[in-house]
């Protein structure tokens, strides 16, 4: 997700991650609404962006690999197996991978200290939580202290956090377990001012992309985000039309590539999409 200012408003944009990729979420407030710069990118890495559907306007370097339209983290054998981009109408998504279930997901988020977070976001975690389990699918969720977590979140290096890296998370991969790992930046309270729920909105956002969902304005950003229209692409990790779900975008979905950092809960939609696969 990324966030940038018009007025004193913040748009929050994410786009997602894939089993070997893991997606990050920037913010663009600090850059006044202009483009990033694509910083020492070679061109054949752009040029393989390009094949697979992604823009390559926001391009930067990132951790050991590449932030793409803000919130995306690929490495480049990441973007070496990319398939061509696959480009289908429709509402929710979801990746070609899923968790086998029934199953409870355990998730561990680190509070205090260097490297923790506040107690901000363990009740915002505990609000996402609640909002999956509300819902009585297959898969549960529960919050716990325990190492072997089923998928860990932790803190972003603090030089990302300045430059408005937001979180990371990423696609199950073929063996039926959810992607293991969300990172969040630790200064959207401080910050950016967002509050228990925002903060839980974005968690279950990145807690839906390691369980298999993708943006369900996948064929068209433009909806949520604004801009030029924009197919995301396949990416190599899929992109299924899930049954029953609108055939076009709707308002409000959790999973819609941007948000304003407010409350925004599952849409009878949504709960749609998450009840057919889980």
């Amino acid at each position: 997700m990324k966030i940038t200012k018009t007025s004193f408003s913040m748009k929050i944009q994410s786009l997602l991650l894939g089993s070997a990729m893991a997606g990050a979420i920037a913010l663009g407030g600090c850059q006044q609404d202009t483009e990033p710069a694509i910083f020492d990118v070679p061109g054949d890495i752009l040029d393989q962006l390009n094949s697979a559907g992604f823009s390559t306007t926001d391009v930067i370097r990132f951790e050991d690999g590449f932030l793409v339209e803000g919130d995306i983290y690929l490495t480049a054998a990441d973007i070496a197996d990319m398939s061509a981009p696959i480009h289908v109408a429709g509402e929710h998504y979801r990746t070609t991978n899923l968790v086998s279930g029934p199953r409870n997901i355990t998730l561990s988020l680190p509070v205090g200290g260097n490297n923790g977070f506040s107690t901000t976001y363990l009740s915002a975690l505990n609000e996402a939580v609640s909002r999956y389990n509300g819902e009585n699918l297959t898969l549960t969720f529960s919050v716990t202290t325990s190492k072997k977590a089923d998928i860990k979140f932790s803190r972003l290096a603090s030089r990302d956090e300045q430059r408005g890296v937001l979180g990371s998370a990423g696609f199950p991969s073929g063996g039926g377990a959810p992607y293991g790992s969300i990172k969040m930046s630790g200064i959207l309270e401080s910050t950016y001012g967002l509050s228990v729920n925002g903060i839980a909105t974005i968690m279950a956002h990145e807690m839906g992309h390691c369980i298999g969902f993708r943006h369900t304005d996948y064929m068209d950003r433009s909806y949520s985000c604004g801009g030029q229209p924009y197919n995301e692409g396949d990416g190599g990790v899929g992109a299924i039309h899930i049954p029953g779900t609108p055939t076009g975008p709707s308002a409000n979905s959790w999973m819609l590539s941007c948000t304003d950092g407010g409350n925004r809960d599952f849409t009878n939609a949504d709960k749609t999409a998450l009840d057919y696969l889980y």
